[in-house]
């Protein structure tokens, strides 16, 4: 196969670079604005529509740069709306990845419900944190995504322009690749990017300190922080990185933020049967929130290959979710969708890549 010139993304590329860029080409650093316009605003899909450039420039941007819009590679359809995109990560012409092996294929979920349209973007191929039920740890870590690779899943897909809500809950552990998820955050939220408010972006989390430092410091967005058991034996057990972040040490470092005003703080705890589901667990979990204005999710499990607990059924999660509420924690049951559809994170690559049988 013809291999063709790898020219870098304009897309994911936050204000400061793009001057850098517009210098390169010969021009005054307020085309970086321009290019911005017509990348973020009017989002465009090749150089030579950013016609307010001079015919030069373009010729020389389209053979150092791209705008680096890729489609997805396959999409399957839920029959309750919800649809999964897979999208590669390294191809004959671009580069998703900043660093890793590459070889695997990133998944966003489109989630309609009813005036909410929710994107869940992946922040890497793979992962390194190794949570026992989670299909992207059983694969292992292919690589950071770069600011171009999340970004593209929010511009590549027919919704795009629709979407009211972002979740960071994909694959990957966004924390683990802080640099270029902030940058990505920075591109969807600044007056020359999206302009998004922050408050329609939660970025999910196991916990690693040093990394959410910074997210909570150069942001607003919404934290939500995995959960799943409050013994910490028992987290360790399902979530290795229980013995580097314990969740004691994570909840007591975020009493130090606000999260009454500005940014909300959500706990995910995915619920398995006779595991984690009895009021013992509904009670210290309670105890490990208290003090903090946080809500929890709870959220029915996805089965995959190789691991054998199964869901929490409606009624005891109902039973867990009122106990929580009597101890003045609020707690939701997340609905569950798109189970058709290889629902739980890694599921489509695992298949594509031929490794969930």
């Amino acid at each position: 196969m013809e291999q063709h010139e790898i020219r870098r993304p304009l897309l994911g590329m936050t204000l400061a670079e793009l001057e850098t860029v517009a210098t390169e080409a010969g021009l005054r650093k307020f085309a970086a604005k321009q290019i911005a316009r017509r990348l973020y605003v009017n989002r465009a899909r090749s150089i030579d529509e950013m016609t307010e450039l001079p015919k030069a420039s373009r010729e020389w941007l389209n053979e150092h740069y791209c705008v680096g819009i890729q489609a997805p590679v396959k999409a399957s359809r839920s029959t309750d709306g919800t649809v999964k995109y897979l999208f590669a990560t390294r191809g004959d012409d671009f580069d998703f990845l900043t660093s890793g092996k590459g070889g695997r294929d990133v998944e966003a979920v489109y989630i309609p419900d009813r005036d909410r349209a929710t994107l869940c973007v992946s922040s890497q191929a793979g992962c390194k944190m190794g949570c026992k039920f989670c299909m992207t740890g059983r694969q292992g870590f292919h690589g950071d995504l770069t600011a171009a690779g999340i970004i593209n899943q929010i511009f590549a897909i027919p919704e795009s322009t629709t979407l009211t809500n972002l979740v960071f809950m994909g694959m990957g552990e966004p924390m683990d690749n802080i640099d270029e998820v902030l940058k990505a955050l920075e591109v969807l939220t600044a007056p020359w990017g999206l302009a998004w408010s922050p408050k329609r972006i939660t970025v999910s989390s196991i916990g690693k300190l040093d990394s959410l430092r910074r997210l909570l410091d150069e942001t607003k967005v919404h934290v939500a922080i995995s959960v799943h058991s409050p013994f910490p034996a028992q987290r360790e057990s399902l979530m290795p990185i229980e013995k580097a972040f314990p969740v004691t040490r994570v909840m007591e470092f975020l009493r130090g933020y606000d999260f009454a005003h500005q940014r909300r703080l959500s706990a995910e705890y995915i619920m398995w049967s006779g595991i984690n589901d009895d009021m013992r667990h509904a009670d210290a979990l309670a105890r490990l929130l208290r003090g903090l204005d946080c809500r929890v999710n709870l959220i029915r499990f996805h089965a995959i290959p190789g691991f054998e607990h199964e869901t929490a059924s409606t009624a005891v999660m109902e039973r867990f979710r009122d106990r929580l509420n009597e101890l003045g924690v609020t707690a939701t049951i997340r609905t569950s969708r798109g189970e058709d559809i290889e629902a739980a994170c890694g599921m489509l690559s695992g298949e594509t890549a031929g490794e969930t049988h």
